[in-house]
């Protein structure tokens, strides 16, 4: 199948399918005509990836869950790594969030919000303590 119709089925768009083979995650032999041609090996693979990227795997970390996946000889402790791994990262950048949330919102709260030039939001921003 064609680059379009394997984004159609996939879900994913071609853009990023053409990512996803540029940084080797998937390979399309090119016919004749120079055209990419996926096969349904390609269409899983892709369809494991958007899944793994939508619990927050990186793509070195796709990369290493399909070798994973293809190896039948493969420890699940293995897997199970990969995915601590993961989840680390993801709570990491959560408390991340949390603490630009919250110094986000002492912000907004100092802010007057009105019609006077004074903004502590803006003096955040340009980098003095306000």
């Amino acid at each position: 199948m064609r680059i379009g119709e394997i984004s159609k089925r996939s879900g994913l768009p071609a853009k990023t399918i053409r990512h996803y083979e540029d940084v080797g995650l998937i390979r399309s032999p090119r016919s004749e005509n120079g055209y990419r041609f996926f096969t349904d090996n390609d269409l899983h693979k892709l369809t494991f990836i958007a899944q793994a990227r939508s619990l927050g795997f990186t793509l070195g970390d796709c990369r290493i869950l399909l070798g994973l996946y293809e190896d039948r000889q493969r420890a699940s402790g293995d897997v199970k790594r990969v995915a601590l791994e993961s989840l680390a990262r993801l709570e990491r950048k959560l408390d991340e969030l949390e603490s630009m949330r919250a110094a986000l919102g002492r912000l907004v709260e100092r802010c007057h919000g009105d019609d006077r030039p004074e903004c502590p939001i803006i003096d955040r921003l340009a980098g003095s303590s306000g």
